[in-house]
């Protein structure tokens, strides 16, 4: 099947949506690590050790590396969509950017303010778990999920899109 790909060039459009493709599965990854291994762990542990461990997660995590690929899936994505909107492949760039949009805003809208209250001193460590783990758990979940949608979505453009480039043998 060949299609009209004419408002898509090839090595711009393609570089984007692999851009957008490895940097939404590498989120989708942070999250997933998050809800498998990390979080199980750190239910093993007591209050106090469990609110540091959180603590130095959430300032070790904020850093240009983490950034790039939080901030850069969500706009590689959007660019990406754009590019592909005139091929067979732009629906699932679209519902791929829909679903990493959502993950974004989960984060930012409730595990970030969940860290932050976290952060605050003064508090001691049992109320502070007990007022963030099981939510923070929990949205992460919703995030390691859409992120994962996401990147399948996109996986499924980056195929479309391939399959429309194929150079004849």
């Amino acid at each position: 099947m060949t299609a009209n790909i004419s408002s898509a060039p090839r090595t711009g459009a393609g570089v984007v949506l692999g851009a957008a493709t490895v940097a939404t599965g590498l989120v989708a990854g942070v999250f997933y690590i998050f809800a498998c291994a990390v979080m199980p762990a750190l239910r093993r542990s007591g209050d106090r050790v469990f609110v540091e461990v959180m603590r130095n997660i959430n300032d070790v995590i904020q850093n240009p590396v983490f950034f790039l690929s939080f901030m850069g899936a969500l706009v590689l994505t959007a660019v990406s969509a754009w590019q592909l909107r005139h091929t067979p492949a732009a629906r699932w760039a679209r519902a791929g950017l829909a679903a990493y949009a959502l993950a974004f805003l989960v984060t930012v809208a409730f595990n970030v303010p969940l860290n932050d209250a976290l952060a605050a001193a003064g508090t001691p460590a049992a109320a502070l778990r007990d007022r963030f783990e099981d939510p923070w758990v929990a949205w992460n979940a919703v995030r390691a999920l859409l992120s994962t949608a996401a990147t399948a979505c996109l996986t499924r453009a980056l195929v479309l899109y391939g399959h429309a480039h194929r150079r004849p043998a």
